[in-house]
């Protein structure tokens, strides 16, 4: 097998700004395939989802409906093994603690209501200010499909959704042979509330969500992972919904010193790459002989793998991912940085000595008792993160993505004495009568009994 090995101190200024690409800054080629689309299900609605389902699903809808049923939730239950249902109540349970701890942080509750906000705090005397909390009325959840299903998705999606007291959630997914959805997803958004799931994916899914459709009301937020074409179509979309944080084909970089284990650095690698060939992953590293040891591994553990998921990682350590070898840690560390992966996995012997040195990273794996596995399902942190370098400006999906807040301001007469003054001589220089006039005028109303 081929696994790109790159030696940082040789490569060009262009060469390395190469290596921070990733598949999704390709998605011009896309654009005018994916508005197309995106008109087409404006115009005609579920016409255009059961053509468009057809055409890239290979599935005729035209016999069923496109919101999912009761029955088929209930017979999802019934089928899935109990050993699966356990492992998705274990992970929820473990996702619904972290959430409702981060909710504590936005109030004093763990769970969020319409009414919750941070207590009012004084600026000034007779001046108080502070926030409410109100959750987004809908939100439409995208869980992919096309190269696995992913259950997984659906709770670290809805589970934060939930806490958030948003009123109306939707999912939407592509559908498998005979229109049927995955059991274990149907199984998971039952159980985590998921009001309303649709049997449609891809960019007519996210169209649909977002312009509504005749069976498919449209929604004030979208979040899920996808495609090229997902990532697409959410970007194409962000003037008519919210699209939350980007979240596009998974990346992963493993920081490695001289003391990781090879071994684990190998099987670690190819957890994000099996995603598939638009993945990207990389061992960074300034210890040549664990890259030497980590390559000549590679070969036997992809022989573990099933032979689509063996063919997904070749192709990402062929294209876009590989080997970095840097003359130094710090070196490491700088490339880290400027990628802004969407997880990464601090292998190194002092993995907290490092992570002050992080600054951009969705996820930050610290040793290598922490696979990216453990992360994506059970450890409750959501696994939906920031991809294509949008760590640097964008956090993990949390309750906060599910919220807006409203300032809260109370002023009493002392207060507005206080503030008076400077806030007229701001209105005047920045030339707004009426601002200055609604001040100067209060001098002159009686005070109410």
């Amino acid at each position: 097998m081929t696994v790109k090995i790159y030696h940082w101190e040789s490569l060009s200024q262009e060469e390395k700004l190469s290596l921070l690409r990733r598949a999704e800054a390709d998605l011009g080629g896309l654009q005018q395939s994916v508005a197309e689309i995106l008109a087409a299900v404006k115009a005609q609605g579920d016409r255009a989802l059961l053509a468009y389902t057809a055409q890239y699903d290979g599935v005729d809808l035209s016999g069923l409906s496109l919101r999912v049923k009761d029955e088929e939730l209930e017979e999802a239950e019934r089928l899935l093994p109990p050993q699966l249902k356990e492992a998705i109540a274990f992970c929820v349970a473990n996702v619904q603690s972290y959430h409702r701890q981060q909710a504590a942080t936005l109030t004093d509750a763990n769970t969020l209501t319409s009414a919750a906000f941070r207590p009012l705090f004084e600026t000034r005397p007779g001046v108080r200010v502070g926030e409410r909390f109100t959750p987004i009325a809908s939100v439409g959840l995208y869980v992919p499909r096309g190269r696995g299903s992913f259950p997984s998705v659906m709770y670290m999606l809805a589970v934060p959704a939930a806490i958030a007291g948003v009123g109306r959630i939707a999912a939407a997914t592509p559908p498998g042979p005979g229109g049927r959805i995955d059991p274990a997803t149907l199984y998971t958004a039952r159980l985590c509330g998921v009001g309303e799931l649709y049997r449609v994916g891809g960019a007519q899914g996210i169209a649909a969500l977002a312009y509504g459709t005749q069976s498919i009301p449209r929604v004030d937020k979208i979040c899920g992972p996808g495609s090229l074409a997902v990532s697409t179509a959410q970007r194409l979309l962000q003037a008519t919904v919210d699209i939350g944080l980007p979240a596009g084909p998974s990346e992963a970089l493993i920081l490695a010193d001289e003391s990781a284990d090879p071994v684990r650095a190998a099987l670690d690698l190819m957890i994000e790459a099996e995603h598939g060939s638009d993945s990207s992953a990389y061992l960074v590293t300034p210890s040549s002989a664990l890259a030497e040891e980590v390559v000549g591994l590679l070969p036997q553990l992809l022989a573990r793998l099933e032979p689509v998921r063996a063919g997904y990682v070749r192709d990402v350590l062929a294209g876009f991912g590989g080997v970095v070898i840097t003359p130094s840690m710090q070196e490491a560390v700088e490339f880290v940085n400027a990628y802004a992966p969407e997880h990464v996995q601090i292998a190194c012997r002092d993995p907290l000595a490092l992570l002050p040195r992080l600054r951009h990273a969705g996820e930050i794996l610290l040793g290598q008792e922490a696979p990216f596995s453990l992360a994506n399902y059970a450890v409750g942190a959501n696994h939906v993160l920031p991809t294509g370098g949008a760590a640097r400006t964008h956090s993990p999906l949390s309750v906060r993505d599910f919220l807006k807040s409203s300032t809260i301001i109370q002023v009493t007469p002392q207060g507005r004495q206080a503030l008076q003054d400077p806030a007229l001589s701001l209105a005047e220089y920045e030339g707004f009568s009426a601002h200055a006039l609604a001040l100067r005028a209060r001098e002159e109303i009686q005070p109410a009994d």
